[in-house]
């Protein structure tokens, strides 16, 4: 029988350019590209304050340098399928390095806040694409019985940058300005292009261009901008302006519109009929779960510790970083967990954890100490190393080697949608929440209120021995009292905000028992 002829630069002509080391090397190259791209995703949580400082903007605009990056990263997820049937692996992942550089650039020298947009998009663009890129990669190069490790290795990437990110942009604030931020992952993303060159698998030809549903990604492009643009600006336009409720109509029409296509075309972008198997679909609405709470925490954690407790850029990176050494430590263990036993038992545990880290965060307040905050943080992300290896590795075990890349597509892609509206109905839950308790608090604040009267005496009496005029005495002091209600009512907003999430997590164990029961029906 004759030999199977080898492909050059395919993933079995590098196992014999290699040996074995091949696929940890590959791993390495993957890694440290979507590292360097996804670290990008939470780099500039801790501009926010910055940035509105910079451009006098409030925080439903400033948000949109997260939800810019995030949404176009769940829409180029599904980019990914087309891309590799079109150029290949290795010319994608170099491809996709270079659009993350010229983002890079255009956001850093951005002379508006317009133009920051502009490059998050494009940051965010290449890091959707390389995220089910490199999923598919590692589970091509490992066995089955490794593939909860590789897993874990990708949850670990693509996990940790969002950990160290705000430290890291943190320190370039202090250090230099909000612009730094964008230069810091540069260096790694070159030296990914590097290694990519040399170890990606997929010749530096290009093919002939495979069909694409234009219109699908079209529709899909425009439902997520309609729908996400209401919810950020709904509050400040009012829900039943003209504005808002266009907005509203035409994202509904364009996502009915999208499905309707998706159903009917030969090459979807969406792939259906992935839903049709119980375990790929229980898997997917935890992803969206997961996705949804990782995110909105981590933009909520370092803008709450800035705002309301005062803390510089650097210290609010920081009370991130025990968790992020966390997570380089459980990753690998809980890959081999996912393993061993059922994927259900570590998501539950994993959920669980999720939940009760940002609940205990929503009793958090201006004298809550550093290493609380950060040890709450911990108990959250843990159950963010528990979840995500056992997660991937069950979804892609549901299905066939040709529905492999589709599924990754899909998967990352609900993931991120899951983030995208994460951010955004945390802001706008917190935001009206904030006013609720703004609105409640001003109406007790009145003269017959004896605590109030005792305020107000105390404030005139430091102003009075500061030398300030009587005459702004009473005025001085309700202008303070108004700051001291407004400062408590954005404290008890952040607090119902980490207890909105928390409760997102606690229903994801819904999907999470299907998962087990389809689990338990497929094993018999």
């Amino acid at each position: 029988m004759a030999e199977k002829e080898i492909v050059p630069d395919s993933i079995e002509h590098r196992f014999e350019q290699f040996g074995p080391k091949y696929r940890y090397l590959v791993t390495f190259a993957g890694m440290l590209g979507v590292m360097s791209m996804v670290l990008s995703v939470t780099i500039v949580n801790v501009a926010v304050p910055s940035v509105m400082g910079a451009y006098g903007i409030g925080q439903d605009r400033a948000q949109w340098m997260a939800t810019a990056f995030i949404a176009t990263m769940t829409l180029s997820q599904l980019l990914n399928n087309w891309l590799v049937d079109a150029f290949g692996q290795r010319i994608t992942f170099l491809l996709i390095i270079l659009v993350f550089f010229i983002g890079t650039a255009i956001a850093a020298a951005s002379p508006s806040f317009d133009f920051i947009i502009v490059g998050r998009i494009l940051q965010g663009f290449s890091a959707g694409v390389s995220q089910p890129l490199i999923m598919v990669v590692l589970f091509q190069v490992f066995p089955g019985n490794q593939r909860g490790l590789a897993m874990g290795m990708y949850g670990m990437s693509i996990m940790l940058a969002p950990g160290l990110g705000p430290l890291v942009g943190g320190i370039a604030i202090d250090t230099f300005s909000w612009r730094a931020i964008f230069f810091i992952p540069l260096p790694l993303t070159a030296l990914a292009f590097v290694f990519g060159f040399f170890l990606m698998p997929g010749r530096l030809t290009f093919r002939k261009l495979p069909p694409f549903d234009w219109y699908g990604f079209i529709t899909l492009a425009i439902a997520l901008v309609a729908l996400l643009s209401a919810m950020a600006d709904g509050q400040r336009y009012g829900w039943t302006s003209n504005d808002i409720m266009l907005r509203v109509i035409i994202g509904l029409s364009a996502t009915g519109m999208f499905i309707t296509l998706q159903l009917h075309n030969a090459a979807p972008l969406l792939d259906m009929s992935l839903f049709r198997n119980a375990g790929f679909a229980s898997a997917v609405l935890v992803g969206v779960v997961f996705g949804f709470g990782n995110m909105a925490s981590s933009y909520a954690i370092p803008v709450f510790v800035q705002t309301v407790q005062g803390y510089s850029a650097t210290a609010a990176g920081a009370v991130l970083v025990p968790a992020g050494v966390m997570l380089i430590i459980m990753f690998p263990i809980s890959g081999r967990v996912a393993d061993r036993v059922p994927a259900y038992i570590p998501i539950m545990v994993g959920l669980l954890c999720f939940a009760a880290g940002t609940g205990l965060l929503s009793g958090a307040d201006t004298n809550t100490g550093f290493w609380l905050i950060a040890g709450f943080t911990c108990i959250g992300r843990l159950g963010m190393a528990l979840i995500m290896p056992p997660l991937v590795s069950s979804a892609m075990r549901t299905l066939t080697p040709d529905q492999l890349q589709r599924g990754s597509g899909t998967l990352n892609f609900m993931r991120q949608l899951g983030g995208s509206i994460g951010i955004n109905s945390l802001v706008l839950f917190m935001s009206q929440r904030t006013e609720f308790h703004s609105d409640t608090l001003t109406a007790t604040q009145t003269a017959d209120n004896p605590a109030v009267r005792g305020f107000l005496s105390s404030v005139e009496a430091l102003l009075d021995e500061s030398g300030v005029p009587a005459a702004l005495h009473e005025s001085g002091a309700l202008h303070y009292l108004g700051k001291v209600v407004a400062a408590q009512a954005q404290t008890q907003g952040f607090q119902d905000g980490f207890l909105f999430v928390s409760f997102v997590f606690v229903c994801a164990l819904i999907p999470t028992w299907i998962l087990q029961r389809a689990g338990r029906v497929k094993h018999v």
